[in-house]
């Protein structure tokens, strides 16, 4: 058996961290850069504290900012077509998972044209050429966009979700700044918090994880167990912490994969434009314990990792139990849905939803083999 492990090249941490922007911009020789952010940003003024940057080192920049929520392919097309109009040669994907994700199909199909159709991206593309060099800028604690190798692109015309995997995409550096993730809203801390710790449970749970992915995906949880709950109730330190909690899961994750919570929620989001990161939350301890038979001993350490004592004296089933309900309780304490139809769904649904979460390229890494009947129960169960 061998692992592969891919990370960036360079990454910051720490208050105070973005100012190693221009001096890297400088050093790797680039000429002009092409910002990715979304119009919120530009109106609460935090994508002004990049170009504030850029404009007293004169550094040329152009600015695009037409990215929704859940990227469409539409907005991808858009940015590729600014892109090579531009003449820029390094791009900078400032905010969450939405503005990160569009920089990556933005800089693998200006490298890779024969993708411009950007919906032959899905999966494990075959693409030949490094992206376009990404400097990753995360607005908010959650998707760990700035560190993996993958990124989620909306198909408007189906409805759909649909994950792209490629080693290629991956930013050259990553700059994670705690003051630039303090102004999130507290149903934003919530919602990538939650996104934050399915990842960091789900790639530990994986089939392919291993030693090295198992050791941050478990600080990474003992990280969010101890910070989420502050973090969103303000407590700014807990957020400092969250910030690299999601990246230390960004780097697990990203290596191994993930699981059938995020195969159920994507097309929560393409379908019902759930935020992601809430529709992880409404799943992910109902997965957890369709799951905790196919784990061995690894919820004892999720339980630890909580806080919970005396978990390696318990029965292997109170102790699965007992990190189910660790989950749960959190979840329920942020006040995240627990049900589908809170995002909208109907019983009408469930057959699209099951038939798409099946599909999806993040199923397969369940520890649990689930068929399509399964998902749908699952779903029903969530109503």
């Amino acid at each position: 058996m061998t692992y592969r492990m891919i990370f960036n090249q360079t990454a910051y941490f720490g208050r105070g961290a973005i100012q190693n922007l221009v001096p890297e911009l400088q050093k790797r020789g680039h000429h002009k850069a092409f910002l990715i952010t979304d119009a919120i940003l530009l109106e609460t003024g935090t994508a002004k504290k990049i170009t504030d940057l850029l404009d007293e080192a004169g550094f040329p920049y152009e600015i695009f900012s037409d990215v929704a929520p859940n990227p469409p392919v539409e907005n991808v097309k858009a940015g590729v077509a600014k892109f090579l109009e531009s003449g820029a040669d390094v791009l900078i994907g400032l905010g969450g998972g939405s503005p990160q994700d569009t920089a990556k199909a933005v800089g693998i199909i200006a490298a890779n044209p024969e993708f411009s159709d950007v919906l032959s991206l899905e999966g494990v593309a075959d693409t030949k050429n490094p992206s376009i060099p990404i400097i990753g800028i995360p607005t908010t604690a959650g998707t760990a966009s700035e560190t993996t190798i993958n990124y989620v692109i909306t198909d408007t015309e189906k409805h759909r979700k649909f994950v792209c995997v490629d080693p290629h995409d991956i930013p050259v550096l990553a700059i994670v700044d705690p003051d630039l993730t303090d102004s999130m809203p507290r149903s934003l801390k919530v919602a990538t918090g939650l996104d934050a710790l399915t990842h960091a449970i789900e790639g530990y749970i994986t089939p392919g994880a291993w030693e090295l992915s198992d050791s941050v995906h478990l600080t990474a949880i003992r990280m969010i167990a101890a910070n989420l709950q502050k973090s969103a109730d303000g407590d700014l330190e807990a957020g400092e912490k969250m910030a690299y909690a999601s990246y230390i899961a960004g780097m697990g994750y990203s290596n191994v994969g993930l699981g059938l919570v995020h195969g159920m929620a994507h097309p929560l989001g393409g379908r019902y434009n759930a935020p992601h990161g809430l529709a992880n939350g409404i799943l992910l301890a109902p997965i957890m314990r369709y799951n905790a038979e196919f784990t061995g001993e690894k919820y004892r350490d999720i339980a630890h990792a909580f806080g919970i004592e005396g978990v390696y004296s318990m029965t292997l089933e109170e102790a699965r139990e007992v990190a189910c309900k660790a989950v749960e309780d959190l979840t329920v304490a942020l006040g995240n849905p627990t049900s589908i139809s809170a995002v909208g769904v109907t019983a009408d649904g469930l057959d699209d939803l099951a038939d798409e979460a099946f599909a999806d390229v993040c199923t397969p890494g369940n520890p649990r083999p689930a068929t399509r009947d399964e998902i749908r129960e699952l779903y029903a169960s969530l109503l």
